[in-house]
C-alpha cells in the first residue's frame, strides 16, 4: 500500500490504526469504508503473525473446554466470513481463498481417539455441528490418511481462507478506501498533558500523528509501545509458533480435499491444503519470549506427526519454515473496545484466532471508534476484566 499522506499534512486525521496485520488492516478499511480519514501505522503492514498464519475459520475444531465465550464470538464471526471474504474481494479485485470444503479431524491411536471422544461430546452439549466417523469413514472421505487413523469428526462448517491472498487483497482495499500507510514504527503512544486523554503516536521519524482516536493492534506488540500508562497497558504476550509450509513439484501428485486436524500421541497438528497445491502445516505452541528462531527439533516434530497421519505428505517439497509470535492473553481471549484512557481503542490478543476473528473485531472496533459499544457477544472481550491485573 502506497503511502498517501504527505509530510507536512500528517499532522491531523479521523484514526490511527497501530498495526498492520491482518486486524489493523481490516478494521482500518472499514472506518475508510464509512468516511473516516485513516492513518495506519506499520513498517510492514500485510507482515507478522498474519503472514504466517494457515487460516483456518474453525469455531467448532477451535472451541475448547471453559472457552464458551469465546466459542460465540468465533461462531458469530464465522458467520460473518463468507460475506466479508466477497466485499473484500469485489473492493480489491483480487481473490482471498476463502474455501468451504470443511475440516476433518482425526484421532492416530485409541488413547487420542478418546480425547477426540471427550470433546465431540463437550461440542454437543453446545449444540455445535458435527458428526462422528469410524477410521475407514475418514479415509473415504480422504483418501490420503493414514489406515491407522482410529475415527474422526467431519465439521462442514469450519472452514479456510488463504491468509497471503488475504493480506494482499486487503491492502489494495483499505488503499482504495482513502486509508493512508504510514510505514514506520509508532515510538510513543502521545498522552495530553494532564494525562487524560490520548492524542496520537510518535512516529519513529519523530514526526507526530494526531488523532480523537487511536487503536492499538499491533498483536503481541502492543503492551511494548512506549507512553501506555500502566493502568491500559495490554496484558499480551508473545507465544511463539513454528509452521511449515509444503509443496508438490508435480501437479498430478494427490492432494488433501479438505483441512485436516490430528490428534497424534497427544500432539495436534493441521494441515492446510491450498488452491495451488501447497500444504501449510503446523503449529508449535512455545512460550519462548521474544524468540523467531526455527529449531530442527520442532520441523522434525511436526513433519513427523504430520505424516505419520497424511503419510502423502512426505512425498512434497519442504518449501517454507517459519516462526512468528502470537498474541496471548491470560485467558486466550481478545482484548477488545475502549480503554480505561479516552482516545485509546484496543483491538489485540487475538492469539490464536485472528484470522478467524477478524470480520467482527473490524466491524466492533470500527463502532466502537465512531462512540459505539461493543455487540454482546463481544462485550466479554473488553479490556475491564483485567482492571487490577495490567501491568
Amino acid at each position: 500500500m502506497a503511502e498517501s499522506l504527505e509530510a507536512s499534512s500528517r499532522s491531523s486525521v479521523d484514526a490511527i490504526v497501530v498495526g498492520g496485520g491482518v486486524i489493523g488492516l481490516a478494521l482500518s478499511w472499514r472506518l475508510g469504508l464509512g468516511g473516516s480519514t485513516v492513518a495506519l501505522v506499520d513498517d510492514d503492514p500485510g507482515g507478522g503473525a498474519s503472514r504466517a498464519a494457515a487460516g483456518m475459520l474453525a469455531p467448532v475444531t477451535e472451541a475448547h473446554f471453559g472457552e464458551e465465550a469465546l466459542t460465540a464470538l468465533n461462531l458469530e464471526s464465522a458467520r460473518r466470513w463468507p460475506a466479508f471474504a466477497a466485499e473484500v474481494e469485489e473492493a480489491s479485485g483480487a481473490p482471498v481463498g476463502y474455501r468451504t470444503e470443511g475440516t476433518l479431524a482425526v484421532a492416530f491411536d485409541d488413547d487420542d481417539l478418546a480425547m477426540l471422544t471427550e470433546l465431540r461430546a463437550y461440542h454437543e452439549r453446545l449444540g455445535l455441528p458435527g458428526q462422528r466417523l469410524r477410521g475407514r469413514e475418514c479415509r473415504a472421505l480422504e483418501p490420503l490418511l493414514s489406515p491407522r487413523i482410529r475415527g474422526g469428526i467431519l465439521v462442514e462448517s469450519d472452514h479456510q481462507v488463504d491468509t497471503r491472498a488475504l493480506m494482499a487483497a486487503l491492502l489494495i482495499a483499505a488503499e482504495r478506501a482513502g486509508v493512508s500507510s504510514i510505514r514506520q514504527r509508532a515510538a510513543r503512544l502521545d498522552v495530553d498533558g494532564g494525562g487524560g486523554r490520548a492524542v496520537g503516536v510518535t512516529l519513529a521519524s519523530g514526526e507526530t500523528l494526531r488523532a480523537p482516536v487511536t487503536i492499538l493492534a499491533a498483536g503481541c506488540w502492543s503492551a511494548t509501545l512506549a507512553g501506555l500508562p500502566p493502568e491500559v497497558r495490554p496484558p499480551v504476550r508473545p507465544v511463539k509458533g513454528q509452521i511449515l509450509r509444503l509443496r508438490a513439484a508435480d501437479p498430478a501428485v494427490p492432494r488433501l480435499t479438505c483441512t485436516v486436524r490430528g490428534l497424534r500421541r497427544g500432539r495436534s497438528i493441521y494441515a492446510v491444503p491450498r488452491a495451488d497445491g501447497r500444504v501449510v502445516v503446523g503449529a508449535t505452541v512455545e512460550e519462548k519470549g521474544w524468540d523467531t528462531t526455527v529449531t530442527a527439533g520442532a520441523v522434525r516434530e511436526l513433519l513427523e506427526d504430520a505424516t505419520e497421519v497424511v503419510p502423502a505428505l512426505g512425498e512434497l517439497e519442504l518449501a517454507e519454515t517459519l516462526a512468528r509470535l502470537r498474541p496471548g492473553t491470560p485467558d486466550n481471549g481478545p482484548i477488545l473496545g475502549a480503554s480505561a484512557l479516552p482516545g485509546l481503542v484496543l483491538a489485540t490478543g487475538h492469539y490464536r484466532n485472528g484470522i478467524l476473528l477478524t470480520p467482527i473485531t473490524a466491524d466492533a472496533i470500527a463502532a466502537v471508534a465512531l462512540g459505539e459499544r461493543l455487540p454482546g457477544v463481544a462485550a466479554p472481550f473488553s479490556a475491564e476484566r483485567f482492571v487490577g491485573a495490567l501491568t
